[in-house]
């Protein structure tokens, strides 16, 4: 790799730094290609990208960026999985976790704050951005459908009460 190749590889990566939601560093030695693919592929379902660079050219690409924390974090085979939901790639990569012993997640980043461990761990469990906008808009929604069922109810009630009478009265 030459030099021009490098700094455009560190440019990519400071922007991929700059614009994720999350970052997630783990270790990936001894994942079979077709693992790898899958990873890569539960993670461009879910809006993500999967990364695998040099840890020092990512080094480099962390200067002066947000998430510059986690330049501790990249030693030995790293694979950066990100997304620009602030869920997304945690998902992803913990429950590609769970399936594979070889991928071992170290710690991420969600803009500024470092993640360890723990915090990734914690920011998969949170709702995606879908799932927020969906119980938000079925909260607008409720209140609206329980008034249209208020205001049809005093007719039906009116309707069965002058059924009652007429029967009554045919009776």
């Amino acid at each position: 790799m030459d030099r021009a190749q490098k700094e455009k590889v560190v440019e990519e990566l400071g922007q991929i730094f700059e614009s994720s939601g999350v970052v997630v560093v783990a270790h990936y030695a001894g994942l079979t290609v077709a693992e790898m693919q899958d990873l890569r592929a539960r993670a461009r379902a879910a809006g993500g990208s999967v990364r695998v660079a040099k840890n020092r050219l990512a080094k480099i690409a962390l200067e002066d960026k947000p998430c510059a924390g986690i330049a501790d974090l990249l030693t030995g085979m790293t694979v950066l999985t990100y997304s620009e939901d602030p869920v997304a790639a945690a998902k992803v990569a913990e429950d590609f976790a769970k399936g594979n012993d070889k991928f071992q997640i170290l710690g991420g980043a969600m803009g500024a704050n470092v993640l360890d461990r723990d915090g990734v761990k914690a920011v998969s469990q949170m709702p995606s951005r879908e799932e927020l906008i969906a119980s938000i808009v079925g909260c607008i929604g409720a209140p609206a459908a329980n008034i249209a069922g208020a205001i049809g109810a005093p007719a039906s009630n009116i309707a069965s009460i002058l059924k009652t009478i007429e029967e009554k009265a045919a009776a």
